[in-house]
């Protein structure tokens, strides 16, 4: 998995509520109530709770591969597997149960120029949907792929999501921090 990092933990005025910023190959679970935000650009963001307990949380990825024609790479697959995995048995840690998980699925776009023919948004969004069929997590609510980054809220106490597609980059953080994750996930899976 990709160096955690503390979150970035604040206040968030217009909802009102205590709110957890992730980032690229990060993923943060709670069960108080609290908010959890992202900005994602190619990457998939997973929203998923436990819609009986109220606990929940949102995990940011993607999934590289060296040759865009090729089968997915056997170490990439292991790694967002275990990633998944990972996220998946802090939610049940925190009591959730594994029959009450829902998932809300959200980004994908292809905004990363060097990525862009690797489909990086597509192969992330095709294997988020393989994994959580395989494991029997309905969807419950998408948007994925097309051009544009997204900002996304999760309540996973009451299930609710709030995303801005963001038509007008400002800065270029995002583009930053997925090129750096991507290049460790390359990192890995050649080492």
């Amino acid at each position: 998995m990709y160096p955690q990092k503390h979150f970035e933990t604040y206040y968030d005025p217009h909802q009102c509520i205590r709110a957890f910023k992730i980032t690229p190959g990060e993923y943060c679970v709670t069960n108080s109530g609290e908010l959890i935000v992202t900005v994602s650009g190619s990457c998939v963001i997973a929203c998923i709770r436990d819609r009986q307990q109220g606990i929940g949380g949102m995990y940011q990825f993607m999934v590289v591969n060296v040759n865009e024609d090729q089968p997915l790479n056997q170490r990439m697959e292991n790694m967002a597997n275990a990633g998944m995995d990972g996220f998946i048995d802090r939610l049940i840690d925190m009591g959730a149960e594994m029959e009450n998980l829902e998932a809300k699925v959200f980004g994908g776009g292809n905004i990363l120029n060097g990525m862009q023919r690797n489909n990086v948004g597509a192969r992330s969004a095709q294997f988020l949907r393989t994994y959580l069929a395989n494991r029997n997590i309905p969807v419950m609510a998408d948007d994925m792929l097309g051009i544009y980054p997204r900002k996304v809220y999760f309540f996973p106490e009451t299930g609710e999501v709030l995303v801005k597609k963001l038509k007008v980059i400002k800065n270029e953080t995002i583009l930053e921090r997925e090129q750096a994750y991507s290049e460790w996930l390359f990192a890995g899976m050649l080492a």
